[in-house]
């Protein structure tokens, strides 16, 4: 069982890893337009700015779930090097405990965001409401919290080659 969930967070990471990384595409695309709209034909566009916006959120809360799995993340270890490997251990799973409470709660009150707002239009992005651009931090939260569960019962997935599912290793 633990080998399919693995295989499972292999390809959220997988995906999360495109989506992450064609929201950065994208919003890199989006800004110049819109400088140049604005600033060369003197007519600024109204859609540049919420898009680059939406971008931005993918790309921070699904790349960070991305990353937490990846084991690239920020991580400041200048006091845990020096701790005995018991004790790091210890650091570790407090670590990993307070992120999923920080997941949770962005996944709790993410959710109600978007509950709230779903009906809410964008005016400089009619294609979108509000609530469905604030839809990457639950589901980046969503996200980070099954690679979490992945960490704490399978060890930290970092070093694993990733394999696709249904392969065979």
């Amino acid at each position: 069982m633990g080998e399919f969930y693995s295989s499972v967070m292999d390809l959220f990471y997988r995906i999360s890893m495109w989506v992450a990384g064609l929201a950065l595409l994208i919003m890199v695309a989006v800004i110049p337009v819109g400088i140049f709209a604005r600033y060369v034909m003197n007519s600024a566009l109204s859609w540049p700015e919420p898009v680059a916006i939406l971008c931005m959120v993918t790309f921070t809360f699904v790349g960070a779930a991305v990353s937490y799995r990846a084991g690239s993340h920020i991580a400041v270890s200048m006091v845990t090097d020096r701790l005995s490997e018991g004790a790091q251990r210890i650091c570790f799973i407090v670590a990993d405990l307070m992120l999923m409470a920080v997941s949770l709660f962005i996944l709790w009150y993410g959710s109600l965001l978007c509950y709230d707002l779903w009906e809410q239009p964008v005016a400089e992005f009619p294609l979108l409401s509000a609530g469905e651009n604030y839809l990457p931090l639950p589901v980046g939260s969503a996200i980070t919290l099954l690679f979490i569960i992945e960490k704490i019962f399978r060890g930290s997935q970092y070093q694993r080659p990733v394999v696709m599912l249904g392969s065979t290793h």
